[in-house]
C-alpha cells in the first residue's frame, strides 16, 4: 500500500508561515491540575518519549531557538509548558514519557499529570505524538495512542531527526507507522517528518497547527 503524503497548498503553508512570524512566549510552568490555565485559547500538546526532541521540535517551529529548554538528559522537562502564540493558540511541551533519569515517585506523578490532562482538557484540539524514526513506534507509545483512542483525542504522528537515516529507512518507517495508526480510531492519517537540526517539515507542523486555529 502506498502512504505518500498529499502536499500541502501554498495557501495552507502561507498560514502556517504567517502565524509564527508572530510573536511566541513562555506563559507558565504546570506541575498540577490546579494550575491549568482557565482559557479560551485552543491547545496542542507535543508528547513523546523522553528525549525525543519534543523542545528542539517547539523551537525549530516557533524560530526561537531558546524557548523550550532543551537537554541532552532524558527527563529533563518536569512539567507542562506553556506557550502562547501571538494570543492565537497555545503549544504545550508535555514531560517526555517512558525512561526519565528521575525518582520513581517524581515519574508516576508526571504520568498521571498527563494522563489526567490529555482525558479531560475540552480545548485541546490535537496531540503530537513524536516518535524518532530511527526507532519507530514502541510499546509505550502504543499504549499512548490507545490511551488517546479511548479518550477521543485526535492524535498526529511526527517522526523525528529524519535527517539521521537514509532516504529508504524513512520510506519504510513511513510505511510501517501509517500501517500501525490506520488501526487507531483518533489518530489523524497524515504522517509527518521533520527535522528540528536541519530544519525539515518544519514548515508542515506548522501549516497544520495554524488550521487548528
Amino acid at each position: 500500500m502506498d502512504f505518500a503524503l498529499e502536499p500541502y497548498s501554498a495557501e495552507q503553508l502561507a498560514q502556517g508561515d504567517a502565524l509564527f512570524r508572530s510573536t511566541t512566549s513562555f506563559m507558565l510552568g504546570v506541575a498540577s491540575l490546579e494550575q491549568l490555565p482557565l482559557t479560551e485559547l485552543n491547545e496542542v500538546a507535543f508528547a513523546g518519549r523522553s528525549n525525543v526532541g519534543k523542545s528542539s521540535l517547539i523551537n525549530a517551529v516557533t524560530a526561537q531557538k531558546g524557548l523550550a529548554k532543551t537537554s541532552n538528559t532524558p527527563g529533563r522537562t518536569q512539567q507542562l509548558n506553556y506557550f502562547n502564540v501571538d494570543d492565537k493558540i497555545l503549544l504545550v511541551d508535555l514531560p517526555g514519557y517512558g525512561y526519565a533519569q528521575a525518582p520513581e515517585k517524581l515519574v508516576k506523578q508526571w504520568q498521571k499529570l498527563i494522563m489526567t490532562y490529555l482525558q479531560g482538557r475540552v480545548n485541546l484540539k490535537r496531540v503530537f505524538v513524536l516518535i524518532d524514526s530511527r526507532h519507530g513506534i514502541k510499546k509505550v507509545d502504543e499504549e499512548i495512542m490507545d490511551m488517546l483512542d479511548k479518550a477521543a483525542v485526535t492524535y498526529q504522528i511526527i517522526l523525528t531527526k529524519t535527517d539521521k537515516i537514509t532516504s529508504s529507512a524513512l520510506a519504510r518507517v513511513i510505511n510501517e507507522t501509517s500501517q500501525k495508526i490506520s488501526s487507531h480510531a483518533a489518530a489523524y492519517v497524515r504522517v509527518l517528518t521533520t527535522s528540528s537540526e536541519k530544519n525539515i517539515g518544519i514548515d508542515m507542523v506548522r501549516a497544520e497547527i495554524a488550521s487548528l486555529i
